[in-house]
């Protein structure tokens, strides 16, 4: 063994420089070479030396990389990786306390003892060391590092109230996933390191914990080795893992190790526990935080002087013991086990019988099992290789691309890319053997690619998994008290930060429930906070809004637009309903208040312009008495009031009285007292909802269509609905109040005791069939007789009405049978029946038959054969009297004979 010039133990907890330490001494020479214990570390360690010499001249060798420029003056590896014999100036081996780790610990024995630089080799770790390092190299100098920072035991906290900037410590991939889940869902999400990932992914991951997209880190204990990043909490979930035979306890400095990732540089940290873990004992506690435990008496040892003369002769000195007190021999490992399965292969020990056929060998069992599979697959694959490299000299191109094609997959789940992306690690380290394939250039950039193209699906897959990124965005910008803006777009959804929230309505805010429970209360509060401009500049626009942007429902609501702002609530007044606003209270009291107080104006506005006529009558200081009060009774039936309901109130009304109603357009008609002008369309729908609330009815009925003269009348209406909406119900259908009254009008003349038939005005002024407007009538009071007759031909009426004999009239009622059906007639013959509902006669009680039927052809029966009558109903023109030009009989004309009574 050579005898360094230098040789520097630089010894100290975490967070005190030991790397950045390294570094600077390294490239303060010509070259160097730097070891690390994890691929992930020696990757961040090549890209900051990059950035300080360049990438010419500075080289990275890993199981599955190798970057080697061709004028490479500074080597960064891990330490399985480092070349032997080197001959750099400087030298240096980082975490050398792993010198004691049952799966790794030989490899940094065998650097601590044999590996040196030409000028200065320097062995960075634990203060556990230093007895070891003294007694393994006598000539070594120690160097304390302190830690720039203190670390505090923080006790127990749940995964739910962990701080910002926290680390969250899992042992098995199982429980990394179930925190991060749990982090997604209640602190917007987390970045995932495991050492398995690729740099490639890991990177990408601690990218969007360090440019602050999330605020957790979920990892192994591979963060426990040198990984720099800005944690300010340490939190384990677990104090136990399984080191590969059993699960065991952390040792109070494997805990330390991952504990003091906490705080960075001058910035104190904090450790703890989480979840299941059980609080720490004080001797832990105190041990940690004065960095105090006992030193490494038993370094992990195996044999490095191999001799390859058989497989039998380099497996004795793979098992070589030692005398040495510090070193034990470490336990089975994978390469080892490899090669004692592979020398049971009688091909392969039949290939293997010289020095370089078994050093083939030896150098194919030492290809990791980045896998994870049973021994023996592992053992078949390699068989193969070794095969291959033994017949041929090169693994077969077209066997290693089938390998690489059969894994160059993007789809599938996080299992299945990380089992693909292990897989491909494989091929990668087959790819930087050396003469190992024909082309190495290519595959080594075609593995890389593959791993490239995985690392970035599995990125993408653990992000979509475990980030809820829009909750991540507003949780960092509130808790940065960024000025939070909300962009509200045409169709009312709203963003934040570029991240969709929900839907603002109005004023009030939806929130988007495609998240989970848990994110709702930060969604609210940063989306509430963001929206609050947007809440006052909306209140103005609606404020200066024309009338023609708002308007109200038949349920009483108020729109702006598509959206509901408001609601009317009835008042003692019905004519006079006050206004609910929809306003969220988050968007304060001036908002709710200028909402409030526009849409009182719109609905005040409204109820002025529709029932002007109405309110100008009860304004009208010339009305008096009886006129007024009728008045302020008729404005209580918004408009209508069923004439059988006043009878009484009508009957003491004057003509003068009656002609100042009159002059405001009120109508006194023979079963309603009403306003024309309040039964269109606009008055009508919002007397339904004036009159709905005032009688305080769950569901307001609507308004039928406008236009239409009867409507199908229900017997489950609410009382009063048909007056109000305009219509009196009789029989099936409902018929409009004006033409109802219109209806009356034509009916005045007609006899209603002896009969008559309809005619067409009135089938068109009803818009009915001849069969409704007899289901009409019977609903208003008459009864009505069916009937059928001949049609009367166009030549026969033609004729002279002298030559209509009795007898002709006679021989067509006594022929029936002879007229083909389609030349027969129905017609309905009315006579009244009884008073109808809402109906008063005045003028007192019909006095005797008058208005008779005139027959024509003189007194006495139809004339005819046998002078008997026919046997069908018929019908007679009403002529009455000349002295008495209304029948008292007719329900219609009474109301007009006691009006011209008076």
């Amino acid at each position: 063994m050579t005898t360094p010039s230098r040789i520097t133990a630089v010894l100290g907890p975490t967070n005190t420089g030991k790397t950045h330490y390294a570094i600077e001494r390294m490239l303060a020479y010509p070259t160097g070479i730097i070891g690390l214990p994890l691929r992930l570390l020696a990757r961040e360690v090549y890209d900051r030396i990059v950035e300080k010499r360049g990438a010419m001249v500075v080289a990275l060798i890993t199981g599955e990389e190798r970057i080697v420029p061709p004028r490479a003056k500074y080597w960064v590896c891990t330490v399985e990786a480092m070349p032997p014999g080197m001959g750099c100036d400087f030298l240096a081996v980082d975490e050398i306390q792993l010198c004691s780790d049952p799966e790794r610990g030989h490899v940094f024995t065998d650097r601590l003892m044999n590996a040196r630089g030409l000028k200065e080799t320097v062995f960075l770790g634990s203060e556990t060391m230093r007895n070891a390092i003294a007694a393994m190299v006598p000539d070594a100098q120690f160097m304390k590092k302190d830690r720039f920072s203190t670390l505090t035991y923080a006790g127990s906290k749940k995964i739910s109230r962990m701080p910002a900037r926290t680390a969250i410590v899992g042992f098995s991939v199982e429980n990394v996933y179930a925190i991060a889940e749990l982090l997604r869902r209640t602190k917007g999400g987390a970045a995932v390191v495991m050492g398995a990932l690729s740099p490639r992914t890991r990177n990408a991951q601690v990218e969007m914990y360090q440019n602050g997209d999330v605020d957790y880190l979920v990892a192994t204990d591979a963060i426990g080795m040198g990984l720099n990043l800005d944690i300010n909490h340490v939190a384990f979930s677990a104090l136990t893992k399984f080191d590969g035979q059993r699960m065991r306890y952390l040792e109070p400095d494997e805990l330390a190790q991952i504990a003091g990732r906490a705080g960075r540089h001058m910035t104190d940290g904090t450790f703890g526990v989480t979840g299941e873990a059980h609080d720490l004992d004080d001797e832990v506690v105190k041990a940690i935080e004065n960095h105090q435990f006992r030193p490494i008496k038993k370094l992990q040892w195996r044999n490095g002087r191999l001799q390859f003369g058989s497989v039998t002769r380099l497996i004795q000195t793979l098992e070589q013991r030692t005398d040495d007190p510090w070193l034990t021999r470490v336990r089975e490992s994978d390469d080892l086990a490899a090669l004692r399965n592979l020398s049971q292969d009688a091909e392969v020990v039949a290939r293997a019988t010289d020095g370089p056929s078994v050093q083939l060998l030896w150098d194919v069992c030492r290809i990791p099992d980045f896998r994870g599979i049973s021994r023996n697959e592992h053992a078949n694959l390699l068989r193969e290789i070794f095969n291959f490299l033994h017949q041929h000299g090169q693994v077969p191109d077209d066997w290693f691309a089938r390998q690489v094609k059969r894994i160059d997959r993007t789809d599938g789940d996080i299992d299945t890319l990380s089992k693909r992306l292990a897989y491909i690690r494989t091929w990668t380290y087959v790819a930087q053997r050396r003469e190992w394939l024909r082309d190495e250039t290519h595959w080594r950039d075609a593995t890389r690619a593959v791993e490239d193209r995985l690392s970035d699906a599995l990125h993408d897959a653990l992000t979509q998994r475990f980030v809820d990124r829009r909750t991540s965005v507003l949780l960092r910008r509130l808790k940065q008290k960024e000025g939070l803006v909300a962009e509200v777009n045409d169709q009312g959804e709203v963003t934040v930060g570029g991240e969709y929230v929900g839907k603002l309505e109005g004023f009030r805010f939806r929130m988007d429930k495609t998240g989970s429970p848990d994110e709702a209360k930060t969604l609210r509060q940063a989306s509430v906070q963001a929206l609050a401009p947007q809440f006052h500049l909306r209140a103005d626009r609606f404020y200066n809004a024309p009338d023609t942007e708002i308007d109200y429902t038949e349920q009483g609501g108020l729109m702006w637009g598509e959206h509901a702002v408001g609601k009317l609530v009835a008042t003692q007044d019905a004519m006079k309903p006050q206004v609910v606003a929809f306003v969220d209270e988050e968007a304060g009291d001036d908002v709710a208040q200028k909402v409030q107080r526009r849409l009182q104006h719109f609905i005040d506005r409204k109820i002025a312009a529709l029932f002007e006529p109405m309110l100008n009558m009860q304004r009208d200081e010339a009305l008096s008495g009886m006129a007024k009060g009728f008045a302020f009774r008729l404005a209580e039936g918004f408009g209508i009031l069923p004439r059988g309901e006043v009878a009484d109130d009508v009957k003491q009304l004057d003509q003068d009285a009656r002609g100042a109603l009159r002059k405001h357009g009120v109508r006194f008609g023979q079963f309603t007292i009403f306003m024309p002008l309040l039964l269109k369309p606009a008055p009508t729908r919002l007397r339904l909802v004036l009159w709905s609330l005032a009688n305080k009815l769950d569901e307001f009925p609507e308004a039928p269509p406008p236009g239409l003269v009867t409507v199908p009348a229900s017997k489950d209406a609410e009382p009063g609905y048909y007056a109000m909406a305009g219509y009196r119900a009789a029989g099936e259908r409902a018929v409009r109040i004006d033409m109802l009254e219109r209806l009356a009008d034509m009916l005045r003349d007609k006899d209603s005791r002896g009969g008559f038939e309809a005619n067409p005005d009135m089938l068109s002024i009803t818009g009915m069939t001849l069969e409704q407007f007899a289901d009409l009538m019977q609903g208003l009071g008459y009864k009505a007789e069916r009937g059928e007759r001949a049609k009367v031909k166009a030549s026969d009426a033609a004729k002279p009405e002298a030559e209509a004999t009795e007898e002709a009239v006679a021989e067509v009622a006594e022929t029936p049978a002879e007229v083909a059906p389609e030349e027969m007639e129905v017609f309905f013959t009315f006579t009244w029946g009884g008073r109808p509902a809402g109906a008063r006669r005045q003028g007192g009680k019909p006095q005797g038959q008058q208005g008779k039927p005139r027959r024509e052809g003189g007194k006495g029966g139809p004339k005819g054969k046998g002078g008997k009558g026919g046997n069908k109903p018929q019908s007679f023109e009403a002529k009455p009297r000349k002295e008495k030009q209304i029948d008292p009989n007719n329900p219609f004309a009474a109301a007009l004979s006691g009006f011209k009574a008076k």
